[in-house]
């Protein structure tokens, strides 16, 4: 039985920084699929935010670009946010990329607030 956990959110202020991170128990997964960030904001579908492939290639939504950075190191999974706006609060999920529905964790929430 795999589970996914992510960690890391948080309240910040607007500009502000925070890194998330995800880690797979049950099964190493990280290491060896493409992994993928999501996150769903109130009243809205969940997100692609970012993708890693197994080499290691991260493609973002536009929305992120430039400002997030997705990789992968010792079996976890981390999403560096940087430059946050109020637009980048929800919950924050990992999985697989494409998304394998079983594996859906409880995710983090991030508020980007003043």
């Amino acid at each position: 039985q795999v589970q996914l956990v992510e960690s890391g959110g948080g309240l910040v202020q607007p500009g502000g920084s925070l890194t998330l991170s995800c880690q797979a128990s049950g099964r190493d997964i990280v290491d060896f699929w493409w992994m993928g960030w999501y996150r769903q904001a109130p009243g809205n579908q969940r997100e692609l935010v970012a993708r890693i492939t197994i080499g290691d290639t991260a493609t973002y939504a536009d929305s992120v670009k430039g400002r997030f950075t997705i990789s992968r190191d010792s079996g976890k999974s981390n999403l560096q946010m940087n430059a946050l706006e109020p637009e980048d609060t929800a919950v924050y999920f990992c999985n697989l990329y494409p998304a394998y529905d079983p594996w859906w964790g409880p995710g983090t929430q991030v508020t980007v607030s003043s």
